[in-house]
């Protein structure tokens, strides 16, 4: 490994962990979603300050090529945001369509409540203007 890629990997792996840091520090990203990402970063970083760690985890695990495991890592890594992702989405969208249904029973509700008010304020006019023509002396007219 040349200096350049030891130092190029480190820099590439604290610049990654401080962005994750930064976002959550921001609150522009939830702790429960930067948990992979800090992961991945601390992962990065291990290995970017002690390469052979990478070389002793693909002997032991069984993989010739030491960046074959880098690549199945960062796959899994991928996989799981995407599945975390897809299990908030499935929620938010149940929580979504219980909402609409919600806000149109409300809508309904008031509906059925203005056209009552409506029929009671016609019913309450009527009544009005009738008892005030009731009370008038016979012969006399309105106008």
């Amino acid at each position: 490994m040349t200096t350049t890629s030891y130092i190029f990997g480190i820099a590439s792996a604290l610049l990654a962990l401080i962005v994750v840091i930064e976002l959550l520090r921001r609150r522009s990203l939830r702790e429960r979603h930067a948990i992979w990402w800090l992961i991945a970063g601390l992962l990065a970083l291990i290995v970017g300050v002690f390469p052979s760690t990478l070389v002793w985890a693909a002997s032991l695990i069984g993989i010739e090529v030491p960046v074959n495991l880098v690549f199945f890592v960062s796959i899994g890594t991928l996989f799981l945001v995407c599945l975390q992702h897809s299990s908030e989405l499935t929620t938010l969208e149940s929580k979504t369509r219980t909402l609409a249904e919600r806000v149109a029973l409300q809508e309904l509700k008031t509906r059925e409540l203005e056209k009552r008010l409506r029929e009671c304020t016609a019913v309450a006019g009527e009544s009005t203007h009738a008892g005030s023509n009731s009370t008038r002396e016979p012969g006399t007219s309105s106008s």
